[in-house]
């Protein structure tokens, strides 16, 4: 098999398997009425996504970095095995509660499906073309948005709920058969090290703020139990970074924050993953409680972002190298800063029209931003580290997401109604054009990197 014909396998099961991960949270959102009616217990059924999110945010680094001792094509296939046994017995649940432990199981086997196909970009393809071959996988999202629902509501509605988990099995058993003909790796066989302490007082850690930010978002205030759960997860991070450092062969290798790029990358995602996820569900929620749209044209409001950023990610493509990646970093931030304003200063006649350019705005934004972040951590570091690099950057991601949407519950209560919403709203989206500027003050920092820094973002796989 040819070096390009390998390289094109390659991404189809990349693309395959990032479809497995995008689609998963639409086609479950879509299903949740359904199992809750089949297998009752209603009380549990945020746990059917919480967990889900939670296995996934914990096993993302730690694949990242068995990528790095085990190889890609090994950790991408143990990975995947985890997510179609959990989708298998997700399928057969008979209880809510066997759901929720399938759910755990899935969400494992997503860690790897979140950040391997990162890291194998990063090795196999020149830094000129990952931006390329990040927009075609990352156009996998923007379909996966538009037809998850679709999609899922047909099996509910035709076949049956369980079948939005069987059907990932062909799909994930093609994947692994792809990579395995196509991916070629040399690992040197020898005894690896884990870092079994780091692992778990990082899930220890992970757990009690993910739980805490869960509690943040349902009771809209800080309390006592809350309060536990962030002081457990700040003790348990300092016992972290206590470990790694002294750590063999650390989950999370410290040295990685000596980079200047990486650090200013995993900051810039952060906030820019914290302003998409709270736009993603605000606007709906400003189309159907302020302009009085219905949910079939509050999902058309947010439709835009699903094209423009894949799009912006392709046309940075060939163009992108050593000199302009700072460049296109800084001004997919400004384009979001510009998406967050045109957010801050709509009206209650604002129509849908306006809903939509400004979702097309931000989605290109994202696509220019987060696509330089990433192929930034990509080119930063070489083989050996750049799988736990890739890790510790989607669980920065991951991160801002979890947190954002848990921070602006704070801002907008779900009792809020009328002129008291809209009030709300306004207000959680002035916190966007500030996080923006924020953002915008951290991507600049980028200008002015060292010489050694330049060079290091020229390293390939």
């Amino acid at each position: 098999m040819k070096g390009k014909t390998r390289h094109n396998m390659v991404i189809l099961s990349l693309m395959i398997a990032t479809f497995l991960m995008a689609i998963e949270g639409t086609i479950v959102s879509t299903a949740i009425p359904k199992i809750v009616e089949d297998l009752h217990e209603s009380h549990l059924y945020t746990w059917v996504i919480s967990i889900y999110l939670l296995a996934t945010v914990i096993s993302t680094p730690i694949f990242g970095k068995l990528a790095d001792l085990y190889g890609r094509k090994a950790m991408f296939t143990v990975g995947i095995i985890i997510f179609l046994i959990g989708s298998t017995m997700a399928g057969f649940s008979q209880s809510m509660q066997q759901l929720i432990i399938f759910r755990l199981i899935q969400g494992i086997g997503a860690g790897a499906l979140t950040t391997i196909p990162f890291t194998i970009i990063g090795d196999i393809f020149p830094i000129e073309q990952r931006g390329k071959v990040q927009g075609f996988t990352g156009s996998i999202w923007g379909i996966s948005g538009i037809i998850g629902p679709i999609v899922g509501g047909f099996i509910v509605d035709t076949i049956s709920w369980r079948w939005i988990f069987l059907m990932n099995i062909p799909f994930g058993v093609i994947a692994i058969l792809i990579l395995a003909f196509s991916l070629y790796e040399q690992i040197e066989k020898k005894k690896q090290i884990i870092d079994y302490p780091g692992i778990i007082v990082f899930t220890i850690s992970m757990t009690s703020l993910l739980y805490g930010l869960t509690l943040l978002k349902e009771q809209h205030q800080l309390t006592g139990k809350g309060v536990l759960f962030f002081v457990i997860t700040l003790l348990g991070l300092g016992l972290f970074i206590w470990v790694e450092k002294n750590a063999k062969e650390p989950m999370l290798p410290l040295t990685l924050f000596k980079n200047r790029l990486f650090n200013i990358s995993n900051l810039s995602s952060f906030l820019l993953c914290f302003i998409y996820v709270v736009s993603i569900y605000y606007i709906p929620l400003w189309a159907q409680g302020i302009s009085d749209l219905n949910a079939t044209y509050s999902g058309i409001a947010i439709m835009p972002m699903s094209l423009t950023w894949p799009v912006a990610g392709i046309l940075i493509g060939k163009k992108f190298a050593n000199s302009t990646f700072r460049r296109y970093a800084l001004m997919g931030v400004v384009v979001i800063l510009v998406g967050s304003f045109g957010l801050a200063i709509m009206q209650a006649d604002t129509t849908l029209l306006w809903l939509m350019l400004v979702s097309a705005v931000l989605g290109f934004g994202f696509g220019l931003a987060l696509t330089t972040f990433t192929v930034v951590v990509q080119s930063s570091f070489d083989w050996h580290q750049r799988g736990a690099a890739m890790g510790a950057h989607n669980l920065m991601k991951n991160l801002g997401e979890t947190i954002g949407i848990a921070v602006s519950g704070l801002w907008l209560s779900d009792q809020l109604y009328g002129r008291e919403l809209e009030i709300g709203l306004h207000s959680v989206f002035i916190l966007l054009v500030v996080l923006a500027v924020l953002a915008i003050g951290i991507t600049i920092l980028l200008t002015s990197s060292n010489k050694q820094e330049s060079v290091s973002v020229k390293v390939t796989g």
